[in-house]
């Protein structure tokens, strides 16, 4: 059973140890460095909304958050899923529910994300979710080479409806 709560400090320590190693980091977290430390969620979560953490059967599963509210659109970010629970459907679980939170407590109509090209699974995940890429953007590993931004979006309202219902915060 997947539920979800506001992020609390006592979850950063599990959190950290989600990424198993730099470029996995650099997918979820790419001002991070390797290893993730409680002190840099910390620091990331004063500049975001709504980070929120997500469980299975109780068990921390994945963390997320929003940013950049702009017009009618916001940005999801810092999505980060444990090892253990990937594969398993707690992602889609986490983008319905920060799609729900973003209509409701930010009356957003659109969720954008930047997935890095080289992130094959996030990419399918995203696209199976209905996320459309729209534009791309140069980006730079930590090792300097350069990689693709893909910017997708995701329509939250259609017709005047919310997609995503289930209640949020």
């Amino acid at each position: 059973m997947y539920t979800y709560r506001s992020l609390i400090k006592s979850d950063y320590e599990t959190i950290c140890s989600f990424p198993r190693n730099a470029e996995e980091l650099y997918y979820m977290f790419p001002s991070a460095t390797f290893p993730l430390t409680p002190e840099q969620i910390e620091e990331s979560v004063k500049n975001r909304m709504m980070p929120t953490a997500f469980f299975y059967n109780n068990e921390l599963a994945a963390f997320a958050n929003l940013y950049g509210l702009e017009d009618d659109h916001c940005w999801l970010g810092n999505v980060i899923v444990s090892p253990r629970h990937r594969g398993k459907g707690v992602a889609r679980y986490l983008i319905e529910t920060m799609s729900a939170i973003a209509v409701k407590e930010l009356s957003v109509q659109k969720l954008k994300l930047v997935c890095h090209n080289t992130n094959t699974r996030a990419l399918l995940l995203y696209t199976k979710n209905r996320f459309i890429p729209y534009e791309i953007s140069v980006r730079e590993k930590p090792n300097g080479e350069k990689i693709a931004g893909i910017h997708m979006e995701l329509c939250l309202i259609r017709t005047g409806e919310a997609i995503n219902t289930h209640e949020a915060y």
